[in-house]
């Protein structure tokens, strides 16, 4: 027996008990730890997370998958996109504003649920965005300062500071972003809702998926008897928070493209005038004495998303035209004073205000795709092409919200449509014939009624037919006396002319 237990029982060689139990009068084992971690095999260390060498190899190669990927979007920006390194390179501006559309486009393009972002997605935008926004801290201006010499002197010295328009809006930026994606992190855990493939929507509706321009996006459902009502305030506040970045990140698009110099191809394709842009029917109600911005809206027809488009270009290059007489005090007419000029130019900066608030996902004007292109600012670039995509996200979120919403109020339609029915159909049967009666035949007033005789309601019903059958001949009397009027017959216009001619024409 002691032979077995001998053969069963193998103690490593280093492991002795007077080792142990000295360990434990110290306070700790001797068992092998990471320091005695030579003692286990090295694949058994990989698998438990012991190994240094191999977290420190994973460590490594993950810092060079890195640095390749960020030399091959640096180098892509360098060649201007051009990767045969010709003359069809773009600039370095238009180049990194393409950079940061094609990577929200890549990250937010396929997220159409209110979801929380994938988290492989979410560290691929921010550590691309972080390299992209790197450029920033080395985008400087110089600044006059002043300088101590050793002597006590002031000596006035130029030194470098980062940009203003830098400075205040990239935090911001930052911010918004950040909103946004813990906005989408909050709908994590919430189960009032819940979306359906197109498959099995077209099931449910007999073949009739939806026509209108959302046709690719999954159909929202809720509950029978709708959201609660801590899920309604829920979505209500994320949608004025997002609606609040949506209009930060709009400010911001709107004061950089502002920002940016017009270019000479774009006003050349200009109109020599104003109204011949917009045409005389804009013009004229532009123009007008009494001018109201959202009649203006209304009358025009922006039934689509080209038409919304079109009116954006003629009203912007009203503008430019109008800006450009006023700068080089070119002759305007001679009718028009310089006050009215300035009036007109506020109330088409309103309209296009009022445009876009109202329309937050409209394409990008003529204007604004060629200041774009032909901008060489490198730091107006990240700040525009940032910006709208924030303003891209926040406008699909919000989208997002107002179908949950949407939803809701369908189901509290149809649940009310339910209870009418279920109250028409559980009305007795003589209630109906008597309500279809009173709808057909409406009261009539009486006689009575009309000279003020009351009766009691005992003998409401016997009296009340002698006297009506009393004054019914008297009535039938009075008809009899009095003449008979015949309506006088309208004659047509040829008739009119057939009687004015003379008696002999007429045979």
């Amino acid at each position: 027996m002691v032979r077995t237990l001998g053969r069963k029982l193998s103690w490593p060689r280093s492991f002795s008990f007077k080792k142990m139990f000295d360990g434990r009068n110290k306070g700790h084992s001797s068992f092998p730890s990471r320091r005695d971690s030579k003692q286990i095999p090295e694949q058994e260390l990989t698998i438990r997370g012991m190994n240094p060498a191999s977290s420190s190899r994973r460590g490594k190669q993950a810092r060079t998958s890195d640095m390749e990927m960020m030399r091959e979007r640096f180098a892509k920006l360098l060649l201007g996109e051009d990767m045969s390194g010709g003359e069809k390179g773009v600039t370095s501006a238009l180049a990194l504003s393409n950079a940061i559309t094609n990577l929200a486009d890549s990250m937010f393009g396929e997220h159409m649920k209110l979801q929380p972002m994938d988290l492989k997605r979410k560290k691929i935008w921010r550590k691309e965005m972080n390299w992209l926004l790197s450029v920033v801290d080395h985008i400087v201006q110089f600044v006059p300062s002043k300088q101590v010499a050793k002597t006590g002197d002031f000596t006035e010295i130029m030194v470098t500071k980062k940009r203003d328009d830098l400075l205040m809006n990239i935090p911001a930026l930052r911010k918004l972003d950040s909103v946004l994606l813990e906005t989408l992190d909050k709908f994590k855990d919430h189960k009032d809702f819940w979306y359906v493939q197109k498959d099995v929507e077209n099931t449910e509706n007999n073949g009739n998926w939806r026509k209108d321009e959302n046709w690719l996006l999954p159909v929202v459902k809720v509950p029978p008897d709708g959201l609660s009502e801590e899920s309604r305030k829920f979505l209500r506040s994320q949608k004025e928070s997002v609606a609040q970045v949506l209009k930060a990140a709009t400010a911001i698009n709107a004061l950089v493209l502002s920002e940016m110099h017009i270019p000479d191809n774009y006003i050349d394709s200009l109109p020599k005038k104003g109204k011949t842009s917009l045409g005389d029917l804009l013009y004229k109600s532009i123009t007008d004495e009494y001018f109201d911005p959202g009649y203006f809206l209304s009358s025009c027809d922006l039934s689509t998303k080209h038409k919304v488009l079109d009116l954006k270009n003629r009203i912007e290059a009203s503008m430019v035209i109008w800006k450009r007489k006023m700068n080089h005090k070119e002759q305007w007419g001679s009718f028009v004073s310089l006050e009215k000029r300035e009036l007109f130019e506020v109330r088409v900066e309103t309209i296009l205000a009022m445009l876009k608030q109202k329309f937050p996902k409209i394409l990008q004007s003529s204007l604004e795709i060629s200041k774009i292109k032909n901008n060489k600012d490198v730091g107006h670039a990240i700040l525009e092409s940032y910006s709208r995509v924030l303003e891209s996200l926040a406008a699909k979120i919000m989208s997002r919200i107002e179908d949950v919403l949407e939803a809701d109020v369908l189901v509290h339609i149809q649940l009310m449509e339910t209870e009418r029915k279920f109250e028409s159909d559980a009305e007795p049967e003589y209630e109906k014939t008597e309500k279809v009666a009173l709808a057909v035949t409406p009261k009539s007033t009486k006689l009575t009624d009309l000279i003020g005789w009351r009766f009691s309601s005992d003998t409401e019903q016997s009296s009340t037919s002698d006297i009506e059958l009393f004054h019914e001949a008297e009535q039938e009397k009075e008809i009899m006396k009095s003449p008979i009027r015949v309506q006088p017959m309208k004659l047509s216009y040829l008739a009119k002319l057939e009687n004015l001619r003379s008696p002999s024409e007429r045979h």
